[in-house]
């Protein structure tokens, strides 16, 4: 299954602000970390903060947050939250046209293949992803302040 750089954003986004532990970080910060364009992360974490996932502080010195504990974010259902369609595959029964509809098999092996994936991502949290805390931060947030004075 191929996920959409939006839900690949997410989680990068719901990553970095893990690691601030509460403090507030900006969307600057978290482009130059991942090299991501800010516009396109202003929309992640706009709709982070719609599902409930970040805190959005405004005002000069504001930045954001996660809204819950690392530990209570399930992945599986960061990307849920973030995906539109979940199929392995286009069905030809949506375009109107399926010639084995009553008998297909393929449609039904690939969405337990779905399922499994989902039921992967299901078993992990934010906190597991942020669990190597000392490199990650060494890794992103050092590249951000070599970044800087480049």
């Amino acid at each position: 299954m191929r996920l959409t750089l939006n839900t690949d954003f997410s989680l990068r986004v719901l990553i970095h602000v893990g690691l601030c532990g509460g403090k507030l970080t900006t969307i600057s910060d978290i482009a130059q970390s991942f090299g991501i364009s800010k516009p396109h992360l202003m929309k992640v974490v706009n709709h982070l903060s719609q599902n409930g996932y970040l805190e959005t502080v405004r005002g000069r010195n504001g930045g954001i947050r996660l809204m819950r504990e690392p530990r209570d974010i399930n992945i599986g259902q960061v990307v849920r939250d973030t995906e539109n369609q979940l199929d392995v595959i286009g069905c030809l029964e949506r375009r109107g046209y399926c010639p084995i509809e009553r008998a297909c098999v393929l449609r039904s092996a690939l969405q337990d293949a779905t399922q499994a994936f989902l039921a992967v991502l299901d078993a992990h949290t934010l906190a597991d992803l942020i669990k190597p805390q000392r490199v990650l931060s060494s890794l992103l947030f050092d590249r951000r302040v070599s970044l800087r004075h480049s």
